[in-house]
């Protein structure tokens, strides 16, 4: 794909002062906004493929998924649900990339396991009547008009599910794309249905067309937080909050702009959104990691492979970029997703982080490790 987006968070199950409980039943961050505090990751490694998540045999092959991409996750009532990008139910021998038949433009998995350490197997998909992965967000799949809808991340209010999508208008050269427009949509019965917001929706030449989402209270409200970038691997990162209860809503929307003299200084003017990250950013992942007690983000950065950076707050600072897969060693590597649950027992308090990775020529997603290491 070297001309995919792929996407990209989730209820986030994380402490970080202290945990409350989200009206999903998840553990959700609560938000310490002191920006003095010093970078403690000295060192990343035991970088590990663990194992392939989709395109194995017996597996997701008996939902006509063989080929397919992204698989951000988030988490909601003990499940972790896996977003996929566009899916094809089949494929010639030696195929490379994306292609075949039974092309759905995303598609959902699940699984109930929460330890990560020995591969990840999905419990099972959302289908259609006769039991095969199905499309949940139609698209025209026309060229420059419609290609495709991918779902960049999904996250959880209470029992709903919303799914953070951009519809594509064409697929450009390697790392850029057109959009038409990104938003939201809903599920009120466990991802089985989708309806598209019209009113929750961002211009397609905006900086907010791909995201990553994670819940953290605040002031004692419970805040969704979107680090988002344009559409393509080319662009810096901008940060939106929300109250989750009012996340239908586009006017209770805020975008950082910048510093003041007393914290952040949230906008309600989207023109005036300032970068967070100023790099080339591909497929983003951001979580809260408790060994650290910082934030964690990871992101293609194209020609390089997936690089990781420390946030002392989600709005920064945020330290240079570590690289942790080179693209050499892994060609055609995005979309590094890292995994909202895990165990105490498989993830060392926080100290190993899981997370998924797009591989082009296979074109399916594998599931990986690596180790932080602190001052």
């Amino acid at each position: 794909m070297n001309h995919r987006p792929r996407l990209p968070a989730l209820v986030a199950v994380v402490l970080l002062a202290a945990g409350c409980t989200s009206p999903s039943g998840e553990t959700v961050t609560v938000l310490d906004p002191r920006t003095d505090k010093p970078f403690v990751l000295t060192g990343v490694g035991g970088l590990t493929e663990i194992g392939q998540v989709t395109g194995v045999p017996g597996g997701t092959d008996k939902y006509a998924v063989h080929g397919t991409d992204l698989g951000s996750m988030f988490s909601a009532g003990g499940t972790t649900y896996f977003v996929f990008g566009d899916t094809f139910g089949e494929r010639t021998d030696g195929q490379t990339g994306a292609g075949g038949s039974f092309w759905r433009s995303n598609v959902l998995g699940y699984t109930t396991d929460r330890d990560p350490s020995d591969g990840v197997r999905l419990t099972g998909m959302v289908t259609d009547e006769i039991g095969l992965a199905k499309e949940l967000l139609g698209s025209k799949k026309v060229d420059g008009d419609e290609m495709t809808v991918i779902p960049t991340y999904g996250f959880a209010v209470g029992k709903t599910f919303y799914l953070y999508y951009m519809s594509v208008r064409h697929w450009g050269d390697p790392g850029r794309w057109d959009a038409n427009h990104a938003g939201l949509a809903r599920s009120t019965d466990g991802g089985q249905n989708w309806t598209r917001l019209d009113a929750v929706t961002w211009p397609g030449d905006s900086g907010f067309i791909q995201v990553s989402v994670t819940h953290a209270l605040e002031d004692g409200v419970d805040q969704l937080y979107f680090w988002a970038i344009p559409a393509g691997r080319f662009g810096g990162v901008r940060l939106m909050r929300v109250p989750a209860a009012q996340v239908e809503q586009l006017s209770a929307y805020r975008y950082y702009a910048g510093a003041g003299s007393t914290g952040p200084i949230w906008a309600a003017d989207r023109d005036q959104a300032v970068l967070v990250v100023d790099d080339t950013v591909g497929e983003l992942s951001v979580a809260y990691n408790s060994y650290l007690d910082r934030w964690i983000m990871m992101y293609l950065r194209e020609g390089d492979g997936v690089v990781l950076r420390e946030g002392v707050t989600p709005w920064g600072p945020w330290s240079e970029p570590r690289t942790v897969v080179d693209a050499a060693g892994h060609p055609g590597l995005y979309a590094p997703f890292q995994y909202p649950v895990t165990s105490e027992a498989t993830d060392d308090g926080g100290r190993r982080i899981y997370f998924n990775l797009s591989l082009w020529g296979p074109y399916n997603v594998f599931l990986y490790s690596i180790d932080l290491e602190k001052s």
